[in-house]
């Protein structure tokens, strides 16, 4: 019988890590992001702590990656500005395990200082970003997070919502896979981060970006689907869910990954339609990509 639960959003990313075979979470507490901690503090296989603040569960999460394990750090929007300092050096450096920061914004400023757009940091700091739209997506995007920084050698960003965080769907539950912890290997020019390295890391992370551009063109999670084409829309994440109800016959390019953005994939799409809208929450992140 397929193993079938009904799930919070935050209890879906802790039961992706489960799957995933993460070793080590790390978080800081903050609605709308708490509870992903509080969930995976329940698997016996996972060493899960409340750090002292976000810097420090990301530099947690970041240890565990370089010493070759799958490690997940959590933590609410603004949490992200207190983490800024490692997440932009590790961008550079790159991993080892691979290693998931989970970012919940909060769009309409439910619990929070400010409503600021996690995609934005994620484009200075050159790293990648899933976005979700319901629990069983929050809960395989987690996985596939966790291949693709291992794949291409990057810290990725799960992007969630307070929408998401808090509301329910059904997920699909599988085994925990068991990951080998990869093996430490000293490399100096890699992993720090003096100017002369840095300079030469930032030209293999350009690379990435574009390689994983090319590459999202194919990627399952970006799809495109035709309706009707007299309006037509490209949006990703909670957004998704307000257009298939507002307007259904609307054909639709749902983006998993929102950054880097699959271009080639967005081109296609657009040329085949009429009307063209970009359906997102927060900042106009994809409207601007889009149109230039």
């Amino acid at each position: 019988m397929e193993n079938k639960k009904i799930m919070l959003g935050n209890a879906a990313i802790a039961q992706s890590a489960y799957e995933a075979g993460v070793k080590v979470s790390a978080a800081y507490p903050g609605t709308p992001s708490t509870e992903i901690s509080e969930y995976i503090a329940k698997y016996p296989e996972i060493y899960a702590e409340w750090s002292p603040n976000e810097k420090v569960a990301m530099e947690v999460a970041i240890g565990a990656s370089i010493v070759g394990v799958r490690t997940m750090a959590s933590m609410k929007l603004v949490g992200v500005n207190v983490a800024s300092d490692p997440l932009y050096s590790i961008s550079y450096a790159g991993v080892n395990g691979g290693l998931v920061l989970v970012a919940a914004d909060d769009p309409g400023i439910y619990s929070s200082q400010n409503e600021q757009d996690t995609r934005m940091v994620a484009r200075a700091a050159m790293v990648s970003v899933l976005e979700p739209s319901d629990s069983e997506e929050a809960r395989v995007y987690t996985k596939l997070a966790f291949e693709y920084s291992e794949q291409y050698d990057t810290p990725v960003i799960v992007r969630t919502t307070t929408r998401l965080s808090h509301s329910q769907s059904v997920v699909h539950l599988e085994e925990r896979t068991e990951i080998p912890n990869k093996p430490y290997v000293k490399n100096i020019e890699k992993n720090v981060l003096m100017p002369a390295n840095a300079q030469k890391r930032h030209i293999i992370v350009e690379q990435r970006l574009r390689r994983m551009a090319e590459d999202a063109c194919n990627f399952n999670i970006n799809r495109i689907e035709y309706r009707s084409k007299e309006i037509d829309v490209i949006t990703s994440g909670i957004p998704y869910q307000y257009v298939r109800e507002a307007l259904p016959d609307a054909s639709v390019l749902k983006l998993g990954l929102v950054h880097p953005l699959p271009k080639k994939l967005i081109k296609q799409f657009a040329s085949q339609v009429n009307t063209l809208y970009v359906v997102e929450e927060l900042e106009p992140v994809i409207e601007e990509q889009v149109r230039a």
